[in-house]
């Protein structure tokens, strides 16, 4: 099974001149906790509700602070054509819940979360890589 077959396609983008009000806003309108940042039609970041939990108001800084400020710049993605399983170990590997979505030009196309994963195989591989996201540390470890 493929990415394209499971993740979801209908994304909102947001810009690194947007505000964490703007971004907090979008994400409590659409029942989401992540939005990709994206700049000239290209992916330049991932901006979680716990990004603005953490680096925006856990450090002293305000509504109207832009999305640059605190975004994760480092995004991990996956290829819409690339197997569902294949995608799943790699989650567990660098231990994210979520992931954009390319097509191979490298325009976002969709986001795949371990959940979308999860409804469509069986639970072996999603236990695992859930098992591996769960490590202490990570990519997203605030310490540092």
């Amino acid at each position: 099974m493929r990415v394209s077959e499971v993740m979801t396609a209908d994304v909102q983008l947001c810009t690194p001149e947007d505000t964490v009000r703007d971004a907090a806003e979008a994400m409590w309108e659409l029942d989401v906790g992540l939005l990709p940042v994206a700049e000239d039609d290209h992916l330049v970041g991932m901006i979680s509700d716990r990004d603005i939990a953490v680096r925006a108001i856990g450090k002293g800084r305000g509504p109207d602070t832009r999305i640059r400020a605190v975004m994760t710049p480092d995004v991990k993605y996956c290829f819409d054509d690339q197997d569902v399983e294949e995608v799943s170990w790699n989650m567990g590997d660098i231990q994210v819940r979520r992931l954009p979505v390319l097509d191979r030009g490298k325009r976002l196309v969709g986001i795949v979360s371990l959940g979308d994963i999860a409804r469509s195989q069986a639970g072996d591989v999603t236990a695992a890589s859930l098992h591996q996201i769960c490590q202490p540390g990570g990519q997203h470890t605030q310490v540092g």
